[in-house]
């Protein structure tokens, strides 16, 4: 008999009530009691939902990151985070934002560096490292979790992230070796194990995610290490890999001493037969067989077809489960009332992929005819998709056909363009600009529900946010900033607003996904060819245009971001639907252009994030993602300057791609880093503008002048001056007036002691 089981489950609840109670601990309306009564629910309600399942996760819940869980289980949490006392909550709190909620006045501290999980597009806090660490065991989250579970009834499975993936995932800021502290590391995931079997885990998932990257022999071997160790607990272990092939990897997997063997049969499906060869056969294989990275239908004919053979050689000994956890799916199909009734029946979210898990299950143990007529129906949803007229547009398809090289490329070189652009728009040394959104103020969340609702028509609507267009640049002018934004409160969401208005996309009421800590994204499904019917943001732009002297910005999102964060068809590369967008905005910054907008800022944040975890997949990826960014934006004259911007991505091994995105300045985050991302940028002379970002906007914190000209000059020892813009890490959308105004002011007050710094050095020369 399979079974079946679940590697994580998303943990924002159905409601988004993880979201909200956290923000109200944080503003100090509810009481730590209170939020973890929500986190005990959240969980609750997840078991439930998962109850058909033969074992079910526990420790794939966090308040806020699993990885920063596991640096507090394992005492390594930054020091700056526990030196202000508090509980351990507090402690979490600080080192992902800065501050907790007992924290006031000048209690704050840097907050952890931020990241991208692998090719997700979700984060994850980075474990920080010194030569003189010493780790303490800290159980007392999971063996709770583990508690409530086993007392409610479920037969429940720690999950942690293995000790190999944690160092792989972190960085010593020492420039120590990571890897160096593998032995005291271990010891410690032995006193875990034995805690959790001596609570009564029968098995443990211990993920080690790195498995399906590339790896050098030193690291290959720390898993022998690790596991020879490991595989003593009287605990059974689940070895789990996801998100790709073991490929080089997997006989040093299958020679490791764990009882089980899960691995990702969707993305790492040619892997299977050598593992079926390889793994033996008194042993668990556990096979990712639905995909827990996207939303379609699974074709369970042709999982069928293929696992009746192995689950014939391999009995109760072969486990059943998503590719990976759901954490990257929405919680439920159930209340999506508005989805086109054809694209409603394609789609599985989290519960519905684990209804597609207990189908397979049943139809390998009991025989097809046991859930013939569900099974039925499935298919048949299937079937439709691939024969919907819907999917296709074939004017599309020509203009992609139609694509020359010349138009992914300027008329002039960078060191050409730069001289007529200064000419046009005056700039003083060090400008300043922001991302690009400003705070969304109950004020302008409530103007877009009305109208939403049908309670206010489209002129009310459109009145309310150009007074919030106008607020923000009255702001910006007060500010003293230098190259202006509108704002953006017309957008929910920098993907979502866009994917709106082309053809090709379609969107869910409810299908939140998390992407780190309360911050939820609701990504669009794109189920067909992409075409742009009409202008999205040119009368946007022109009216705030209209309202100041200063240049405002056209800005956009890029066609490899709006790609990689949303639900991307299956039926046709990705590379092709990634051309169809870029024609999209191409056509869009062409008529901002045309409107007199003359600086637009198309976002790549997700540039990177789409690279394959395989560095020799890597050139493929990167030809077509550069090709599109440029295709999307070299319509233009010399004179307009394209801005990108990109944030939490590491650039050191991509960066003769960044150059040949061929952007005139491009804005990065840099001030949890300390500007270390800029230490590439100069060492392949990047040739073009940056903005290193100096303000961290993902934490409530208001820099100091100091902090933020110290990075400043050290960007400077880095870059030539006259290449450099100030600006914050991101955008502000998540952050409040109060806490902007402030922060803000104190970003143009650095850009002023540097050009007066510049003036008098020139004076003394």
């Amino acid at each position: 008999m399979a079974k079946t089981h679940n590697l994580g489950f998303p943990r924002i609840g159905a409601q988004r009530e993880l979201k909200f109670a956290l923000e109200n601990h944080w503003k100090q309306h509810t009481t730590a009691l209170g939020l973890q009564q929500v986190a005990a629910g959240i969980r609750e309600q997840n078991w439930q939902l998962q109850r058909h399942l033969d074992q079910v996760p526990v420790g794939d819940f966090s308040l806020y990151d699993q990885v920063l869980d596991m640096s507090q289980t394992l005492g390594n949490l930054p020091a700056r985070a526990i030196a202000l006392g508090g509980t351990d909550t507090d402690q979490l709190f600080r080192a992902a934002r800065g501050r907790a909620p007992v924290d006031t006045g000048e209690r704050v501290v840097a907050a952890a560096e931020m990241t991208k999980w692998f090719d997700t597009n979700y984060h994850y806090l980075v474990p920080e490292f010194s030569a003189s660490h010493q780790f303490q065991l800290n159980s007392e989250r999971l063996l709770g979790e583990f508690s409530q579970a086993r007392q409610a009834g479920y037969n429940a499975r720690p999950v942690i992230l293995g000790p190999v993936s944690y160092l792989r995932l972190g960085r010593a800021h020492d420039d120590s070796d990571p890897l160096a502290l593998l032995p005291r590391l271990v010891p410690v995931y032995q006193q875990l194990l034995e805690q959790l079997s001596n609570a009564g885990a029968d098995w443990v998932q211990i993920d080690e995610p790195i498995l399906t990257t590339d790896l050098t022999p030193e690291w290959q071997d720390a898993f022998t290490t690790a596991y020879t160790a490991l595989g003593e607990s009287t605990a059974q272990l689940l070895l789990t890999t996801y998100f790709g092939a073991l490929a080089d990897n997997l006989d040093l997997v299958c020679s490791l001493p764990v009882a089980g063997l899960h691995v990702d049969a969707v993305r790492g499906r040619d892997d299977v037969e050598r593992v079926l060869q390889q793994w033996p056969g008194d042993r668990v294989l556990s096979l990712g067989v639905i995909n827990g990275r996207n939303i379609w239908k699974t074709d369970l004919d042709a999982a069928l077809e293929w696992l009746l053979p192995i689950h014939e050689q391999r009995g109760d000994r072969l486990w059943l489960a998503p590719s990976c956890s759901l954490l990257h799916v929405p919680v439920t199909l159930a209340p999506e009332d508005s989805l086109p009734s054809e694209l409603h029946r394609w789609l599985a979210f989290a519960v519905e992929k684990l209804e597609e898990l207990n189908m397979l299950a049943a139809a390998l143990n009991l025989g097809r005819e046991a859930v013939f007529h569900s099974l039925d129906r499935h298919q048949a949803d299937v079937a439709s998709r691939a024969q919907s007229s819907s999917v296709h547009n074939p004017a599309v398809q020509a203009q992609v056909e139609a694509i020359t090289p010349a138009m992914s490329r300027r008329n002039k070189p960078f060191s050409q363009r730069a001289p007529q652009q200064q000419q046009r728009w005056q700039l003083p040394q060090y400008p300043t600009t922001t991302i690009g959104s400003f705070p969304q103020t109950p004020a302008i969340r409530e103007a877009r529900r009305r109208y939403r609702q049908g309670e206010a028509d489209s002129l009310m609507y459109e009145a309310s946010m150009k007074r919030e267009i106008e607020h923000a640049i009255r702001q910006q002018e007060a500010l003293g900033i230098d190259v202006l934004v509108h704002g953006e409160p017309e957008r929910n969401d920098m993907v979502e607003y866009f994917g709106e208005q082309l053809e090709g996309f379609a969107f869910t009421r409810f299908g939140w996904v998390q992407s780190y800590g309360s911050r939820c994204v609701k990504p669009p499904i794109i189920f067909g060819d992409v075409s742009r019917p009409a202008a999205m943001t040119v009368g946007w732009s022109r009216y705030a245009q209209s309202l100041t002297r200063r240049p405002v910005k056209g800005m956009l999102t890029g066609p490899v971001t709006i790609l990689n964060w949303s639900f991307v068809r299956d039926d046709q590369p990705r590379a092709d639907t990634c051309r169809q967008i870029a024609l999209a905005i191409r056509d869009e910054v062409r008529d901002l252009e045309a409107a007199g907008i003359g600086i637009i800022q198309i976002d790549e944040p997700a540039l990177r994030e789409g690279l394959p975890l395989r560095r020799h997949h890597w050139n493929a990826y990167l030809d077509w993602a550069v090709e599109s960014f440029r295709l999307a934006t070299s319509a233009v004259s010399d004179g307009t300057q394209i801005h990108t911007h990109m944030c939490y991505s590491q650039f050191n091994d991509i960066m003769e791609s960044i150059i040949a995105l061929d952007a005139d300045v491009i804005t990065i985050e840099a001030s949890r880093s300390g500007m270390k991302l800029l230490e590439v940028f100069e060492a392949l002379e990047y040739p073009n503008q940056i903005g290193p970002g100096i303000y961290d906007i993902h934490s409530p914190n208001i820099p100091a002048v100091e902090a933020m000209e110290t990075l400043m000059q050290r960007a400077a020892e880095l870059i030539p001056a006259e290449r450099l813009w100030i600006n914050p890490d991101c955008g502000l959308k998540t952050r409040t007036w109060e806490e902007v105004s402030p922060a803000l002011a104190n970003m143009v007050a650095v850009a002023s002691r540097l050009r007066e710094s510049q003036k008098l050095r020139h004076v003394s020369s």
